[in-house]
Order: structure tokens, then C-alpha cells, then sequence
């Protein structure tokens, strides 16, 4: 199969729709379909099932799909290589990233690192933590932020200790005016978050044998924050999550103290292409802001 094969397979998968593809791609619909009917006879099996929902893909397409990514990964590396040796550095680099990474720090980050590599483009992809650790396995972003606690069996290196901090409504009662303990808050109506999301405050409540009541169960950290200002219960939040909310909250640090590990996860480090090491390599030693 040639380059072009693989690349129209991946574009007519992650666009679900082969008039989309197309126009990705400048070519005809009918080119696309032509193409993929050529690629499914050489391989023996069908691809895709398509249906008037989209185009979807087979098990085998599922199953092929990451090696598909990489045959077109490892070309761009190649090419990047060669940039570099001929003294330019150019490539594209996809990046995934939660909430709370996504609005305080891919702002100046990716500001920073195209100051130093303007040919090198960046693409952002915000999401869950099992969003990102999906992108990661299946090659739809080169690396990712996860918190460690949620990165399984992916390689990460720790990057920032985020700790966690109660979050309340401004007249909430406390005993301390610097803290707040867990038996303050125990009885208390929480406003959580779905687990794909703050997995590190689950495995806090979980740690500490807290079993939380709670008839809100949202995904964003500004609804959580929201509900919980307008006094539908407390919640835990890492700290970095609450830089800039505006709504009227308290929010204090938790004894026992808790916190959760961020850290830049790649499905494989040692194999990166140059752009991407060279944005991994800048994350790593990035000086990110301290909070108060």
C-alpha cells in the first residue's frame, strides 16, 4: 500500500464521512470511495461499514488503525529528519489536555515554544483523562497531560504536584479559618465530577473510606464550581482548577492534605519524531507558575 493509502484510510475514520475526507484531502468523494474499495480488495476484508449514520470501521479497521497511524507517524518523522539535518525544523505536533492544563497553561506554553520553533505547528486536543489516554493508544495526539494516579500502564514523567483544595460557598461555616478537615466535611452534599475527570479526588474519598452523598454528578470543572457557589454542596478540586473562577466560593486547603501528580505521558519516548521530542523536551523543563 502506498503512503496516500494509509493517510485516506485515518482521514475518512477520524471524519466518519467520505465527503469530508475529500475535501481534507482535495480530492473527489467519488475518489475516496474508489480508493478505499481498491485498499479493502488488496487486503481481503472490509474497512469500513458504511450506513446512513457515516462511515464507521470494521473490527479489523480497529485493529489495524494504530498500525496505520504508525507507518504515517514514522514517515513524518522521517521527514522531520531530514529538516533537521538540513538545519530546518519543521513538523506538527498534536498535544491533549484537560480543563485545567488547557486554559492555565497551553496558553503561554505553546506561546513560548513557537517563539523559539515558529515552523513547528501545534495542535490541541482538550479532554478527559481517558479521552487523552485514547489518543495516546490510538495515535491521534503524540503526547498528553494526565495526572499520574491515571495514566495506567502509559510511560509518564511527573511534572508538577497540584494539591487539593476544598471548595465551598463564601458563608459555609469552618472551624479554621486556614483549613478545613475531612471531618468537617464528611456529612456534608458534594457536587462530583464524572470519574474519567477527577479520578485523583475519587481515589482521596476512596483512601480515606469517605463515602460522599451526591445528586450532582457533572463533567466541567466551571459547572462543579458553579453549583457549588450557589450552594448545592462542596466539592474537591486541585488547585490549578480554581486559578481566575470568578464565581463566589472559598476554597481551603484539606487535611488530611492530598494532591494530584501531573505529568507528560508519550505511548512511546524513546521513539519520537523530532518536532515532538523537541515539545516534549520543553514541557519537561518548562518553569510553570506557582500558586498561592
Amino acid at each position: 500500500m502506498q503512503l496516500i493509502s494509509y493517510k485516506i484510510i485515518i482521514t475518512v475514520y477520524e471524519q466518519k464521512s467520505f465527503q469530508k475526507a475529500s475535501e481534507l484531502l482535495h480530492m473527489t468523494p467519488s475518489a475516496v470511495s474508489h480508493a478505499i474499495s481498491k485498499i479493502e480488495e488488496e487486503l481481503g476484508f472490509s474497512l469500513f461499514i458504511r450506513n446512513k449514520n457515516g462511515v464507521t470501521l470494521t473490527s479489523y479497521g480497529e485493529n489495524l488503525l494504530p498500525a496505520f497511524r504508525n507507518v504515517v507517524n514514522s514517515n513524518e518523522s522521517l521527514n522531520q529528519a531530514i529538516l533537521e539535518v538540513n538545519g530546518l525544523e519543521r513538523g506538527t505536533v498534536k498535544i491533549g489536555c484537560f480543563n485545567s492544563v488547557c486554559t492555565n497553561w497551553i496558553p503561554p506554553l505553546t506561546r513560548d515554544f513557537n517563539s523559539l520553533y515558529p515552523n513547528i505547528s501545534i495542535e490541541i486536543f482538550q479532554g478527559t483523562y481517558i479521552d487523552i489516554i485514547e489518543w495516546i493508544k490510538l495515535g491521534i495526539v503524540d503526547l498528553g497531560f494526565l495526572s499520574v494516579s491515571s495514566a495506567g500502564k502509559l510511560p509518564i514523567h511527573p511534572l508538577y504536584n497540584d494539591t487539593l483544595v476544598c471548595v465551598v460557598p463564601k458563608k459555609f461555616p469552618v472551624s479554621h479559618s486556614d483549613y478545613i478537615s475531612l471531618d468537617e466535611i464528611k456529612n456534608e452534599a458534594f457536587v462530583i465530577q464524572h470519574t474519567s475527570c477527577d479520578a485523583d479526588i475519587q481515589n482521596y474519598f476512596s483512601t480515606h473510606h469517605l463515602k460522599i452523598k451526591s445528586d450532582y454528578h457533572v463533567m466541567d470543572d466551571l459547572s462543579t464550581v458553579s453549583l457549588v457557589s450557589h450552594g448545592f454542596g462542596i466539592c474537591l478540586m486541585p488547585k490549578l482548577v480554581m486559578q481566575d473562577i470568578s464565581y463566589p466560593v472559598k476554597t481551603y486547603p484539606i487535611k488530611p492534605a492530598a494532591s494530584r501528580i501531573i505529568g507528560i505521558s508519550a505511548l512511546n519516548p524513546e521513539s519520537m519524531s523530532p518536532a515532538v521530542k523537541k515539545m516534549y523536551d520543553f514541557i519537561i523543563n518548562y518553569n510553570y507558575p506557582k500558586y498561592d
